[in-house]
């Protein structure tokens, strides 16, 4: 039985260290001159928000490491889940560097980003194989489980992918993903107590002490973006927990946000290419809310509000209630 004590240290420790890091380090990247790069085609309110210090990834996956490494017992799953955060954090880190570096709203072409992203899931299931992690894919609902065998990895990596990617496009508006992934990775964190994994427990504390602390300086007005370093680390770290927790489907619900902002853009893509027409204002949808008048906040809010609601519906699916 994993006691509520041993969640909620590293929950404290990494909110903490968020907190009091922020100052530091917010001050830090406007001396190097870490801007935020706005792209032209986005919205025109955005423009704004140019030169807002950016990187601020580094914040939590800091706070992360830190907690998950002060309170877990360092194991090969502890490696697992801090691969695929730190790795695709890194992945996000080069990116949001060359944007800096050349001032441009692009970084890494989506060839070198794709590559990044395979090494890191590749060495994500050899792991997943060293530790022979069960190739069973749990149907949620049932007692049913799919023996996919060697199948498995595949999906490991197509899932990585996906959703790293999903969850980066919802990094568009002030405390819109800070929040929505603390949410997630809460609901996981229940998962992981259920089935009494206490590494993927307290790494979903600490990522959630992690975004809470860093969402302090991220909520509207920002005073910092965490740029594709936290976004790619929040979506490689929540697919990390959901593959160790053995609830990988259940992250198409409990990440149901992240799943409605990618399909939005993939929505907006093959509609007008096939039609020349949008079905969106803009996409990812977040900013067609915006684009019909909602303000910034009270997107935020309605995405957290869905969020939530698919965290417990989420939970209930698994069978935690």
């Amino acid at each position: 039985m994993i006691d509520l004590k041993e969640i909620l240290f590293p929950l404290g420790v990494a909110f903490l260290f968020a907190l009091l890091a922020g100052p530091l380090f917010i001050p830090l990247l406007r001396r190097l001159k870490f801007g935020q790069q706005i792209r032209k085609e986005g919205p025109q309110g955005h423009q704004k928000k140019a030169g807002t210090p950016t990187m601020g990834g580094v914040i939590i996956l800091l706070a992360l490491s830190v907690a998950a490494l002060r309170f877990s017992d360092k194991n090969e799953e502890l490696v697992i889940l801090l691969v695929a955060a730190l790795g695709y954090g890194l992945v996000g880190f080069l990116d949001d560097y060359i944007k800096i570096l050349f001032r441009r709203s692009l970084g890494l072409t989506a060839k070198q980003k794709l590559l990044g992203q395979l090494l890191v899931s590749g060495f994500v299931c050899y792991m997943l194989y060293r530790i022979g992690h069960s190739t069973d894919l749990t149907v949620p609902l049932t007692d049913y489980s799919i023996p996919l065998g060697w199948l498995y990895f595949p999906f490991v990596v197509i899932m990585m992918l996906g959703m790293s990617n999903a969850v980066n496009f919802t990094d568009g508006l002030d405390g819109l993903l800070a929040g929505t992934s603390a949410i997630a990775f809460g609901a996981y964190l229940i998962i992981a107590m259920k089935v009494h994994d206490p590494e993927s427990a307290i790494f979903a504390a600490s990522m959630v002490g992690a975004v809470l602390g860093f969402l302090v300086f991220n909520a509207h007005p920002a005073k910092v973006f965490m740029g594709d370093t936290g976004s790619l680390g929040i979506g490689g770290a929540l697919c990390a927990v959901a593959i160790l927790t053995k609830a990988e489907l259940v992250i198409l619900i409990i990440g149901g946000v992240f799943v409605l902002e990618l399909l939005s853009v993939v929505i907006q893509v093959v509609s007008f290419k096939t039609r020349g027409k949008r079905v969106f204002k803009m996409s990812p949808v977040h900013h067609h809310f915006e684009l019909v008048g909602w303000s910034e906040w009270r997107v935020v809010i309605t995405f957290w509000t869905a969020g939530l609601l698919l965290a417990g519906i989420g939970l209930y699916v698994n069978g935690v209630f």
